[in-house]
């Protein structure tokens, strides 16, 4: 951005300033552009995986997760900008100066490694999308490009579609401003799209329980190491104490991996990194401290809380504790069971044979497909209230394609981001748009993943990532304390202890769920590699 155009910016803010919170917050808005970016990464499949799950696996009672992680997250962004604004210095130049060298590379290199590993849910995503939702005709059974070579192909257009896209941003100027207009755009569809259902759905003959929707909001940690109460009702049921432990132990691991997949792609760490760049690509200095705060409150925080409460609470109407579409209990027998169900069921019960003595009953069968992972074609129908059974496919689809290439091309700048970095020059030029290459391992997706629920690939690789954001989390609360970085700049008395508490508590708990990730996955597998 032009030194032109900042100081026409930083001329309106102080007027506006001047003139009152309305005059200001008006400012703002008109300014606002960062925070849309950092929205439009959030809002990415991860965090709409993370939703539908939540809504299946938990129904409404998790409402508050996905909010409250975003606020943490805005802590530390806020952070991150304040001290990016506050100093005009580049971060990764700023950390290994004034903190550790160490602490400055595992920074850039662990978002490095978080885009290349993220990358690979978002092409999933939209495959499966075309694949059940858009193009069933051409990539669905029977279809010309069934199969592995679908995937290919997908997945080549996609990727030459997101280097186009990024490749703009790489040109700088109008190309910049393209860029975050259409992003915006596309988040306002996929707010929308899913605020239109609850709607739709209140107003419905069963309506909604708003009781239970709004104490959906209320922190309930129980959920750590309890199904959900649906869940339970149905497991106090069941004769067999093996049956009974075993299901118990199956629901909570699951809903601990949606937890904390929901809670990493609120705020990953290549976000983190994306931020402070942005801001010094827009030429932005300590003025525009104010900005960039009710910039991430409304352009982030806002659109991700209400895309991703309401996809919950669509999920959990019509997904929680019910058998899939179509199926239908009568006595001890199913009706309906397609055959990729049957499939399904069969891994499950063959996986709990592996640890329950006791014949399986129908009662296990049926909690058995109430737990299996749906697909785009199934998780579509959460639009079907609003817009009917055709429209709900295209909408759908649309919507998660539109995340999904968002998300890819973001995912693809901040990879370009790094290596502008590595090679200290700045973000912009063949530099940039080479490097943006590195997230290209999205497109490798069919080598590293055959399962039918394309979408779970999501959960998978977000519980990889929460192990990434302490370094971060830690670094920042680090430089923020930092006199020799912030000088008079650096927090002090009420303001002080506000940072370092906020901030103390939102790094406490990534670290938290950072071990508890790496204790319980490694030692899954060293306990298999014991056993063999």
């Amino acid at each position: 951005m032009s030194k032109e155009r900042v100081a026409e910016e930083r001329a309106l803010i102080v007027e506006a300033e001047g003139k009152g919170a309305l005059a200001t917050g008006m400012a703002y808005m008109k300014l606002s552009g960062p925070g849309w970016l950092q929205s439009a990464i959030t809002l990415g499949g991860g965090s709409l995986a993370s939703s539908l799950y939540l809504g299946v696996l938990a129904g409404v009672s998790m409402l508050w997760l996905q909010p409250l992680a975003m606020i943490f997250g805005i802590i530390m962004l806020s952070a991150i900008s304040y001290v990016t604004l506050s100093t005009g210095e580049r971060p990764f130049r700023a950390i290994n100066q004034h903190i550790s060298p160490i602490a400055g590379w595992s920074w850039l290199l662990a978002s490095l490694l978080a885009n290349m590993v993220w990358a690979l849910p978002q092409y999933s995503l939209f495959y499966g999308v075309m694949e059940h939702n858009l193009l069933p005709g051409l990539l669905g059974s029977g279809g010309a490009l069934e199969g592995e070579t679908g995937k290919w192909v997908v997945s080549g257009v996609v990727l030459a579609i997101s280097t186009a896209i990024v490749w703009g941003y790489g040109s700088g100027g109008w190309g910049v401003k393209i860029y975050e207009w259409v992003l915006k755009g596309v988040v306002a569809m996929i707010v929308l799209c899913f605020v239109g259902v609850v709607v739709r759905m209140a107003f419905s003959e069963n309506g909604l329980q708003w009781g239970q929707v709004i104490g959906g909001f209320i922190p309930d940690l129980r959920q750590l190491y309890e199904p959900a109460p649906a869940f339970q009702i149905i497991i106090e049921k069941l004769q067999s104490a093996q049956a009974r432990e075993y299901w118990t132990g199956f629901i909570v691991s699951q809903q601990r991996d949606v937890m904390i997949s929901a809670a990493a792609t609120a705020v990953g760490i290549n976000m983190t990194f994306l931020l402070p760049y942005s801001l010094l690509s827009r030429g932005w200095d300590k003025s525009f401290r104010g900005l960039a705060t009710f910039d991430l409150c409304t352009g982030m925080f806002i659109p991700f809380v209400l895309a991703t409460s309401a996809v919950i609470i669509a999920s959990a109407t019509q997904f929680h504790a019910v058998l899939p579409t179509g199926v239908e209990a009568h006595g001890n027998h199913f009706h309906g069971v397609t055959e990729p169900i049957q499939k399904n069921l069969d891994k499950a019960i063959a996986a709990r044979n592996e640890s329950v003595e006791a014949p399986v009953t129908a009662a296990e069968q049926g909690l058995a497909m109430m737990l299996i992972k749906r697909n785009a074609n199934a998780l579509a129908t959460s639009l079907q209230p609003l817009t009917g059974s055709t429209v709900s496919n295209l909408v759908f689809g649309i919507g998660v394609a539109g995340m999904a290439l968002s998300t890819i091309s973001l995912l693809m700048l901040i990879s370009g981001f790094v290596v502008c970095e590595i090679r200290d020059v700045p973000q912009t030029g063949w530099t940039l748009r080479l490097g943006c290459l590195l997230a290209a391992t999205g497109a490798l997706w069919p080598l590293v993943w055959t399962g039918d629920a394309k979408f779970w690939l999501a959960i998978v690789t977000s519980v990889f990532g929460i192990t990434l954001l302490p370094i971060a989390y830690i670094t920042f609360y680090l430089m923020m304390n930092r006199t020799s970085i912030l000088g008079k700049d650096r927090p002090k008395g009420v303001a002080a202890i506000g940072w370092n508490v906020s901030m103390g508590v939102a790094a406490a708990a990534a670290t938290c769920a950072s071990l508890y990730v790496i204790w319980s996955k490694l030692g899954t597998v060293i306990a298999k590699f014991v056993s063999t």
